[in-house]
């Protein structure tokens, strides 16, 4: 089943508050055009919409409180709008290219956001310094579901949140994967389903309902040459 999530205006009132930091944060993001590749397009007014909206429509899938993590984050998307947004949250972002977390370095600091911590590595790295210990792990445009969801369980604990950002190829992943899910320790999915503009977009949501085998993440490359559900 797919589940409708709120609609544009909601959204919007609810960024209102965050609006002033939330546009700086896109006018200098807007500024790294040509220096280090942090988002596609370089328009703020791109920005916001394509990307600041669609990240916005992550906020009611974060806890209550914790640590939460934003893997491959390139610019800091959505994990920079979930720091501006829930300061009272503990957000990692994390990237293997050294350059973005120098960038993302400047960002954090001209922002002047306390709650959030950059990680330069990868996640199969990640996840031996830091198993089980977030209580939600997100990815947006990063790969296939399957592969992610082998780089992100590792990382969340029992009771935590695994989400995804996907278009409407979605289908086609879940699909292959079938109900192989607990193997990770992971739920089900679910489906929550958002227009912005004429595109429709989606979240896909899994619950963490048993540690993830040690043998979870594989080494570099192992989940895409391999993968676990086969």
């Amino acid at each position: 089943m797919v589940r409708i999530l709120p609609d544009l205006e909601e959204i919007r009132r609810t960024l209102a508050p965050f609006r002033e930091k939330l546009e700086a944060y896109v006018h200098i993001l807007s500024g790294f055009s040509g220096k280090v590749r942090l988002t596609g397009p370089s328009d703020e007014n791109t920005l916001w919409n394509e990307h600041i909206m669609d990240c916005a429509y992550s906020l009611p899938f974060l806890p209550t409180a914790g640590k939460v993590i934003d893997v491959g984050t390139g610019g800091g998307l959505p994990g920079i709008v979930w720091a501006i947004c829930r300061p009272d949250l503990e957000v990692h972002l994390l990237d293997s290219v050294s350059k973005k977390c120098r960038a993302l370095g400047s960002i954090v600091h001209e922002l002047d956001l306390q709650n959030t911590v950059i990680l330069c590595s990868r996640s199969e790295d990640l996840s031996s310094a830091e198993r089980e210990t977030y209580d939600l792990a997100a990815a947006r445009a990063v790969t296939s579901l399957g592969i992610l969801a082998e780089y992100l369980s590792p990382l969340v604990s029992t009771r935590g949140r695994l989400i995804a950002f996907k278009g409407p190829h979605y289908r086609v992943e879940l699909d292959e994967i079938s109900s192989e899910w607990k193997k990770l320790g992971l739920s089900f999915p679910e489906v929550h389903k958002y227009r912005i503009t004429d595109h429709e977009h989606y979240i896909i949501d899994w619950g963490k309902e048993s540690p993830c085998p040690l043998k979870y993440p594989r080494r570099a490359g192992m989940a895409e040459k391999r993968p676990w559900w086969r």
